[in-house]
């Protein structure tokens, strides 16, 4: 289905579900988003990769106005809802200062029951590694998207995922990736180890021959 979206592209790659929170400052967007407010409409954030617009991106919904400055700045609290790809680009679309254009939303292929266990078990072993605790609701049908920013993707990478229409296949991506890069960050602790130890004494136990 082909729809008309205003655009707000971002370095950077939004997703279906992520809390994104801006600060409006640029002329075009606080006019962009004042709009959306007033007429209670979405806005999409195409992602802007290597100076350029590649074509997919997510559509946002406003959660919420935090803050209105003096001098018209804002901080806006959004939530993603849906993958589009862009068909055409206008900026600025005619009469407004901000750019839009027609996009038709990506809709997924699959709807798989959980989690691949795998991946829940990678995702363990990194944060173990990182030291870090990352909340994540494994009910949630579009699970890859809550951790898409988690595992050390480049941004290249998090684009190439948010193009991928299965969920099935966003997680075997992720999973892959952290096969490639769990172990070697293991590697790097234990080398760590090593390097504090030496210069230690050092209790061995004999060798037998």
């Amino acid at each position: 289905m082909e729809s008309f979206l205003p655009f707000f592209p971002l370095n950077l790659v939004a997703y279906p579900t992520e809390n994104l929170n801006l600060h409006i400052f640029e002329p075009r967007y606080r006019q962009l988003i004042n709009e959306c407010l007033e007429e209670q409409k979405t806005f999409g954030i195409p992602a802007f990769i290597n100076n350029k617009l590649p074509g997919y991106g997510t559509e946002m919904q406003i959660v919420s106005l935090s803050k209105s400055y003096e001098d018209g700045r804002m901080d806006i609290k959004t939530k993603g809802l849906k993958v589009f790809r862009m068909l055409n680009f206008q900026n600025p679309v005619p009469n407004k200062l901000y750019a839009g254009g027609r996009i038709t939303y990506v809709e997924d292929t699959d709807t798989p029951d959980g989690v691949i266990s795998e991946l829940l078990l990678q995702l363990d072993r990194l944060h173990h590694i990182l030291q870090t605790k990352v909340n994540f609701d494994t009910q949630v049908q579009q699970f890859s998207y809550q951790i898409g920013h988690k595992v050390g993707l480049s941004q290249e990478e998090e684009y190439h995922l948010l193009t991928i229409d299965s969920e099935t296949e966003r997680q075997r991506y992720i999973l892959r990736h952290l096969n490639k890069v769990v172990p070697v960050m293991s590697e790097m602790e234990r080398t760590k180890e090593r390097i504090k130890l030496n210069g230690h004494f050092k209790n061995l136990d004999p060798l037998n021959f």
